[in-house]
């Protein structure tokens, strides 16, 4: 999520990306180690009974591609993926610059993560943000051999200026519906709809909060298979219009801080209360995938909480969506994964305010979409600037418990003064695999509090 004048990423073969030199380690090996983070006192989510931790077995690839990678695993075996921001198969797209905004598109070839060749199905497609300056890969799914594409606008600005604090797009706008591709990205239908005339009817005002922003939907497997209705389930990130407790507002930092609170601020600054990558809650609505339907406002249904029974609710009213979970300053952006081997949902969530410094995730499992939530892993620093996290349902082992978690890492090295490291190793800025052993109570492997990774420190 940076803007474009920001040193895009190399390519590693004009023919298609390839895996370098694959980084295979022992499962249980001196490379690998478990990531232990305490929980802050105020989390809302029981911790989850059944899986509690994550562990990282050293294995990652090492890949040269933009980023924003949400691949899905479409019915011909192939992964689908958005991505912009750097160059994949030979080719440079960003998403920043208002009217000169595109988003990349690429399929990823193989079976094996570490050695996928991954290709533009076609050139980035261009897309006006205007009013908004950022217009960025957001929902992408591949049902039936048809492709929907969405993209969410952002602004002001790729790098603003406040106070003396350099921010990466802190506000988030809204969704201007789904591109549709009939033959796996090679050529596209528009959406019908624009930034000033989104699929969902938010924010009131320019730069004002939403709840279904940079929304993505629930990776269900290879065609939606484990959909348990046949429906594409779509999840959010928003926050309230009259927020009772905003994120604070900052300056920058004493020399070794990153930012320090400052007294006496007015309210024209959000100060990234909803950024790119950083929220308080979590949104969720569905649809039956067809062309008709995905631009359809009222073919969308929304959680509207639960009933006396605890049974969810669902509405066609937008005005009545409800949070799916939340956790006031302390959420962003959100993607799920159903685990079949474990009959479970995990969800990925990154607090990344604010949206320059170490980025904070979590992984949370429930039973059912709509929850009840519960805590897996805590992973204070991940990255250090980990984000776009997602578990890809392709490469999941089929007791569910070994899974390879995508994510990119460290956009913003130096900005106002900030040091990053790259921890865990082998992360970098673009598409980033990395293999995932999710542990049980009675598990407690080697370097489980390596001094030197997973510590959070």
């Amino acid at each position: 999520m940076r803007i474009s004048q920001i040193l895009l990423v190399g390519l590693l073969a004009v023919s298609g990306v390839l895996a370098g030199e694959a980084k295979s380690m022992a499962v249980d090996g001196p490379e690998g180690f478990a990531w232990t983070s305490p929980v802050p006192e105020d989390c809302p989510f029981p911790k989850s009974p059944g899986l509690t931790g994550v562990f990282f077995t050293g294995r990652h690839s090492d890949y040269r591609c933009g980023d924003t990678f949400y691949p899905c695993w479409a019915g011909d075996g192939n992964l689908y993926s958005p991505w912009t921001d750097g160059k994949t198969d030979g080719v440079g797209c960003g998403s920043g610059g208002g009217a000169r905004a595109r988003t990349g598109h690429a399929v990823m070839i193989g079976d094996d993560p570490l050695t996928l060749e991954i290709h533009n199905t076609s050139p980035p497609k261009p897309g006006s943000a205007l009013p908004y300056q950022g217009r960025y890969p957001a929902g992408s799914l591949v049902h039936n051999g048809i492709w929907y594409y969405g993209t969410y606008c952002l602004g002001p600005d790729g790098k603003y200026s406040h106070g003396g604090f350099d921010w990466n797009w802190p506000n988030l706008g809204p969704m201007p519906g789904f591109q549709i591709s009939r033959d796996y990205g090679k050529t596209w239908e528009p959406s019908p709809l624009t930034p000033e005339k989104p699929l969902f009817p938010e924010p009131r005002k320019f730069l004002g909060p939403v709840k279904m922003g940079a929304p993505h939907f629930v990776d269900f497997g290879k065609n939606m298979e484990h959909s348990p209705d046949g429906k594409a389930y779509l999840l959010g990130m928003g926050a309230e219009e009259n927020d009772p407790k905003p994120r604070p507002c900052i300056k920058p930092g004493k020399p070794g801080e990153v930012f320090q609170m400052a007294e006496g601020c007015t309210g024209d600054f959000a100060h990234a209360n909803l950024s790119w990558i950083s929220a308080d809650q979590v949104y969720l609505a569905r649809v039956k995938p067809a062309p008709e339907t995905i631009n359809d406002l009222k073919a969308w249904e929304f959680f509207a909480g639960n009933d006396a029974a605890g049974k969810p609710i669902w509405t066609n009213d937008f005005d009545k969506i409800k949070p799916l979970i939340q956790w006031n300053n302390h959420m962003g952006c959100v993607t799920a994964t159903y685990v079949p081997g474990l009959k479970k949902y995990l969800m990925c969530v990154t607090d990344g305010w604010p949206t320059v410094a170490k980025m904070t995730s979590y992984i949370l499992e429930a039973d059912a979409i709509t929850g009840p939530w519960r805590m897996v892993s805590y992973m204070k620093d991940f990255g250090e600037q980990g984000y776009f996290l997602n578990f890809p349902s392709k490469f999941i082992s089929p007791d569910g418990r070994t899974l390879w978690l995508c994510y990119s890492a460290n956009f913003s090295p130096g900005w106002n003064g900030v040091k990053l490291d790259l921890n865990p190793p082998g992360g970098r800025y673009g598409l980033c695999l990395h293999e995932v052993k999710l542990l049980t109570p009675e598990e407690r492997p080697p370097n489980a509090n390596k001094p030197d990774a997973g510590d959070g420190k």
